[in-house]
Order: structure tokens, then sequence, then C-alpha cells
């Protein structure tokens, strides 16, 4: 059993930056690959990037790519989301998630373990 625990978000302006945090709780951290999905109101929840257990694979979704940044301390049991450049698309619950697999995976379906999320809002 994974808790995730998100933390970070908040009200922005477009061009701004926010960092948001997962911490996990009652497994093994450092196997799990681990992921940021979001849901924008009144629309379906969307992959946004993803990491492999060992940091060393990441997956992002297009409308991310460039302007996001995933990353995770093993040691300290915490995956990060910079998110540069905001957006006011960019409003949405952001959730954590993780799973045991090898490599990130953008189906939501693929993901055993979710945290409550956090709301990111950006006005333009």
């Amino acid at each position: 059993q994974v808790q995730l625990v998100e933390s970070g978000g908040g009200l922005a302006q477009a061009g701004d930056s926010l960092r948001l945090s997962c911490v996990a709780a009652g497994a093994t951290f450092g196997t799990y690959t681990m992921a940021w999905f979001r849901q924008a109101a009144g629309k379906e929840r969307t992959y946004v990037a993803g990491i492999q257990w060992n940091g060393k694979s990441t997956l992002y979704a297009e409308s991310v790519k460039g302007r996001f940044s995933i990353s995770r301390d093993n040691a300290k049991n915490t995956v990060n989301l910079q998110m540069n450049s905001l957006k006011p698309e960019d409003t949405a619950v952001y959730y954590c998630a993780a799973d045991r697999f090898s490599v990130p995976d953008r189906r939501e379906r693929s993901y055993t373990y979710w945290g409550q999320g956090t709301q990111v809002t950006v006005s333009s």
C-alpha cells in the first residue's frame, strides 16, 4: 500500500512558476514509477509527466514539454514537478500517481496509487 500526498499548488499568473511535490509513504518508494496527471474542471484526467523508478527515464505530455520538469529524490520519498511559463490552460487539479512498472506510462489505468490532488489556478 502506498499513500501519496501532494502539495505546492496555488494561484499563479501566466508566465509564473510553481513547484509541486508529492511525498510517498508506506512502500519502497525507489521501486515505483511515479507520474503526474491533471484534471481541469469538466474534463477527463490527462497525463502530464512521469519518471522511472531510478530517475533515468522521463516522459512528458506534448502540452508541457519544455516548460515542466519532473524529478525525484528517492532518499526523501519525493517526486517534484517544476512548472515554468505557466499558462491559463494549465489550470487543473494535479494528481500524483504511482505503480511498479519499469518506464512511465501515459495511461491512467496503469497506476494503482493516487494522491488526493492539489489545485493549480493560472490567471491571464
